[in-house]
C-alpha cells in the first residue's frame, strides 16, 4: 500500500454504495423470512452462518480475525504504526425474531465497506482500523441484551454471561462453543482508540425532518419499573361504584402520569406503559389486582430519575386517597451516555465537508456504543429508516442513505487514524 496520498483524493473519497447495498442483502438471506426480514438468533446455526460470511469477506478485505471468549469478533486492517490503538467502527449481526436487514448489520458491513474503499485507493491509516461485531446484541434469546460489549466492558462477568439460558436450557458458553466461536482472547484485553457505531435511527425523527445524518450526542437513560395496584376484586353487578375498590381505575390514573411526565420534560423525555396484567382479568368482575410496566427515559440522569420521583408520588397520593397498595418496584436501570466530544465532532466536520444534511439527534434505545463509550471516545451516526420502523420485517432504509451515512464514517474514521 502507499503511504503517501494528496489531500485532495482523500477530500474526495466516497465508498461503494452498490457494493455495500449488495452486501447487506446477501447477508439478509441468512435467516430471510417470508415477509421480507431476518430472524438470526444469536448463536443458532443461521448466527454461525452470518458470522463466517462476515469473516470471509474480511479476510477477501485482507484482514486479521481475533475472536474473545464471548465470542466478539475483531477484523484488523494494519496501520504504519501498529501500536497504537485501532480506530474500531462495528456493531451486530445477530436479529430479533422478526427482525430487519439493516439494524446492526449495517453497522458492520458499513465497516467492511470502509476497508473495502481503503484498500482499492491503495490509502494507509497511520493507526490500524477494525471492524467490530458483537454478540448478542439483541438480547431475544439470551439476557443480558448488548452480551458481548457488556462483558467486554465489564459490566458483568464471563461467567454469568456463559450461564445465561435460553428457553430451552441452553446456555451461552455451551451453544458458543457449539458453533465454534469461543475465541482465546479475554473479553476487554484489546485495545481501542476510539468507536464509531453507523446505524438506523429505529425512530421517525429524521424522517420527519428530512434529514440525511443524524450526529447522535448520546444515549437516553433508562428506567424499567413493576407496579402493582392491589384492591379488592367483587362481582360487576351488586357493587355501587362509591364502594369498588377498582384497582384498574388507579393502574390506568398512573399509567396516564407516567405519559404526562414525559410530555413535562420534552424533548427527550419518554413515558411508555407497554406489559399489563390484570387479575382475575373476567368480563364482569371488577378487577383487584393490576400490575404493569413504567419505562421512563430522558438524556440525563437526573432528569429520568426527576420523572420517577414524579410518577412515585403520584402513585403514593392516589394510593392515600383510595385506600389501594400501589408498589413500584424498579427492575433495570441504564445510566444516559453522552458521547466523546471529540468524536461527535468528527462525525459532523465529515457530514459537513460531505455536504449532507444533518441535526443532532439522541438514541433511545440501547446499542453496544454505549458500553465502548465507557472504554474510549466513542460516537454514532444514523441515517433514516422508513417510518422510523425497526425491530420489524418491513425496516427499511434507501440506498442513498445506507451510501451516506457509510460515506460520513469513513471520513470520520480516517480523521481519527490519520492518513
Amino acid at each position: 500500500m502507499s503511504a503517501v496520498i494528496d489531500k485532495p483524493s482523500i477530500d474526495t473519497l466516497r465508498i461503494n454504495g452498490d457494493r455495500l447495498y449488495a452486501s447487506l442483502m446477501e447477508l439478509a438471506k441468512i435467516g430471510a423470512t417470508p415477509k421480507g426480514g431476518v430472524c438470526r438468533l444469536t448463536l443458532t446455526d443461521l448466527d454461525k452462518q452470518g458470522r463466517d460470511l462476515v469473516i470471509k469477506w474480511a479476510k477477501e478485505a485482507g484482514l486479521s480475525i481475533t475472536i474473545d471468549k464471548i465470542g466478539n469478533g475483531f477484523m484488523r486492517r494494519a496501520g504504519r504504526n501498529n501500536s497504537l490503538p485501532p480506530i474500531v467502527t462495528g456493531s451486530h449481526i445477530d436479529t430479533q425474531p422478526t427482525g430487519g436487514k439493516f439494524d446492526g448489520n449495517y453497522g458492520v458491513l458499513a465497516g467492511i465497506e470502509v476497508v473495502r474503499t481503503l484498500n482499492d485507493n491503495n490509502i494507509e491509516t497511520e493507526a490500524p482500523i477494525e471492524v467490530s461485531f458483537w454478540t448478542n446484541e439483541e438480547g431475544s434469546r439470551f439476557v443480558p441484551v448488548m452480551m458481548g460489549s457488556g462483558v467486554f466492558a465489564k459490566a458483568f462477568t464471563l461467567e454469568h454471561a456463559y450461564v445465561a439460558k435460553d428457553t430451552e436450557g441452553k446456555t451461552v458458553a455451551d451453544e458458543l462453543a457449539r458453533i465454534g466461536y469461543i475465541g482465546d482472547q479475554e473479553p476487554g484485553d484489546h485495545p481501542i482508540g476510539a468507536f464509531f457505531e453507523t446505524h438506523i435511527e429505529q425512530g421517525p425523527v429524521l424522517e420527519d425532518h428530512n434529514i440525511t445524518i443524524g450526529v447522535v450526542q448520546g444515549v437516553l437513560g433508562i428506567r424499567w419499573f413493576d407496579c402493582t395496584v392491589t384492591g379488592m376484586e367483587a362481582h360487576a353487578g351488586p357493587t355501587p361504584m362509591a364502594l369498588r375498590k377498582d384497582a384498574l381505575q388507579v393502574a390506568t390514573h398512573i399509567m396516564q402520569e407516567t405519559v404526562a411526565s414525559a410530555l413535562r420534560h420534552a424533548p427527550h423525555g419518554r413515558g411508555t406503559v407497554g406489559m399489563v396484567h390484570i387479575h382475575p382479568n373476567s368480563r364482569n368482575v371488577i378487577p383487584g389486582e393490576v400490575k404493569f410496566s413504567i419505562d421512563l427515559r430522558n438524556s440525563t440522569d437526573a432528569l429520568v430519575d426527576q420523572m420517577a420521583d414524579e410518577v412515585k408520588a403520584f402513585a403514593a397520593k392516589l394510593s392515600q386517597q383510595t385506600g389501594m397498595a400501589v408498589k413500584i418496584e424498579l427492575v433495570s436501570s441504564y445510566s444516559a451516555i453522552g458521547f466523546h466530544k471529540d468524536c461527535i465532532d468528527a462525525v459532523a466536520r465529515a457530514t459537513n465537508k460531505l455536504g449532507y444534511s444533518n441535526m443532532p439527534v439522541v438514541s433511545g434505545a440501547g446499542h453496544d456504543a454505549v458500553y465502548m463509550a465507557k472504554l474510549a471516545p466513542a460516537g454514532m451516526i444514523f441515517i433514516p429508516c422508513k417510518d422510523g420502523i425497526s425491530h420489524n420485517e418491513i425496516e427499511d432504509a434507501t440506498l442513498e442513505h445506507l451510501e451516506a451515512g457509510c460515506n460520513v464514517l469513513l471520513h470520520a474514521m480516517l480523521e481519527r487514524a490519520g492518513t
